[in-house]
């Protein structure tokens, strides 16, 4: 099965008032940024080890929203997605459960513009840039089945009017009562078998939330199993059509996006050796993955996610393994970073409600989600083998 990270992309949307907010404010990059650090610095950062126990932040998120930072890598908003990593990067250093959230978040809203559906991209979608409503995603299952990993777990068969889908899926974020996820369903046809999928906009009040197991961390993300029995999808809820083009569209920002979390989580370490270098220096000097470093990596890591977020929609396959490429180093940063925060803190640092060892948890965290890092891996090896086929000699990508 063909994976669909590697489809071609969807043709562009409209921009429409890029910078104002739906409220009227005017969402300049310095008062995102400098607003989202506020709250990361203040209520955030001290209500992180709450979160990361099952404290839910939707207060946070809708203030997150009235700043600017979920809507500002939508076309109608200008297309900033290097501005939505940078405010994602500000949060995840005080806190990665809410860094996914706003991934979450910003994924979501990244469906409903692009889904040209009148019902789902006006007045519903500026509600969700505001954070006055809430919604997730729902791809793991769907990402996963497109890349040959998993069966889709969700199937759809047409009736009049729509669809109707039944299926259950293990466990989503950023969802509860009165909230919603992008969804994809495979599509039933002769013999049962899959003619394609759709996506759709899947409302938590008509489907059935079943609590998941307790997690190491990040328990503060609503993370619930969902399961619909014959869950009717109209036209006004249909986000694609077939699914896949849709999801080869966006799928350089749908990861690009991500890592917002593992730059946080890896500058979030480094605050962390940094606040016992005076202390503790002339023990830690040898350890590897010193504060210089760390920090020196992480600024050219930034720097070349900066670089790749202004062209979020290059549908080339070059642009898009250096995508899962750069993910993947996100990831492996903050892996050690956390780890090497732990290790220059000491015992201080293993205490449960010390901001080290929550670091360590959030970090395993993004190397877990989908896309994996394994996942990434797979993908970078498949595209990699598409752009130079075995036997022709040549070394290096076409």
């Amino acid at each position: 099965m063909s994976s669909a990270l590697a489809l071609p992309p969807a043709g562009p949307s409209v921009t429409e008032a890029p910078f104002a907010s739906p409220a009227g404010r005017t969402w300049t990059d310095e008062t995102v940024l400098a607003e989202t650090t506020a709250i990361a610095d203040g209520p955030l950062g001290a209500a992180a080890s709450k979160i990361d126990h099952g404290a839910y932040p939707l207060d946070i998120m809708g203030r997150l929203g009235d700043a600017g930072a979920l809507g500002v890598h939508l076309d109608r908003h200008g297309a900033r997605v290097g501005l939505a990593i940078a405010a994602m990067q500000a949060a995840s250093r005080a806190c990665g459960a809410t860094g996914f959230l706003m991934w979450c978040h910003d994924v979501c809203g990244l469906y409903l513009e692009r889904s040209g559906n009148p019902a789902l991209s006006g007045a519903f979608l500026d509600d969700h840039v505001a954070g006055r409503t809430f919604g997730g995603t729902a791809l793991s299952n769907p990402m996963k089945a497109f890349a040959g990993i998993e069966p889709i777990l969700l199937r759809a068969r047409r009736v009049p009017g729509g669809y109707r889908v039944s299926g259950m899926l293990p466990w989503v974020s950023h969802i509860g009562a009165g909230q919603y996820c992008g969804a994809i369903a495979g599509v039933l046809g002769a013999g049962d078998a899959i003619s394609h999928e759709i996506m759709f906009l899947l409302r938590c009040d008509r489907a059935e939330l079943r609590p998941c197991p307790h997690f190491s961390g990040m328990e503060g993300t609503s993370t619930w199993g969902v399961r619909l029995d014959e869950y009717f999808v109209g036209q006004d809820d249909l986000i694609a059509d077939p699914a896949r083009p849709f999801i080869g569209g966006i799928r350089g920002a749908f990861i690009l996006l991500q890592c917002g979390m593992g730059l946080g989580v890896a500058e979030g370490s480094l605050d962390a050796m940094l606040a016992v270098e005076e202390t503790l220096g002339h023990v830690n000097q040898f350890l590897d993955d010193r504060p210089d470093t760390v920090a020196a990596e992480l600024a050219e890591l930034r720097a070349r996610v900066m670089r790749l977020a202004e062209t979020p929609y290059d549908g080339s396959t070059d642009y898009l393994i250096d995508v899962l490429d750069a993910r993947a180093q996100t990831t492996e940063l903050a892996l050690r970073a956390s780890q090497s925060a732990l290790l220059h803190q000491g015992a201080r640092g293993y205490l449960m409600s010390a901001a080290p060892q929550r670091r360590v948890r959030e970090a395993h965290f993004v190397a877990i989600v989908t896309p994996a890092i394994k996942h990434l891996r797979w993908e970078m090896a498949r595209l990699s083998r598409e752009v130079l086929p075995s036997g022709t000699g040549v070394g290096g990508r076409a």
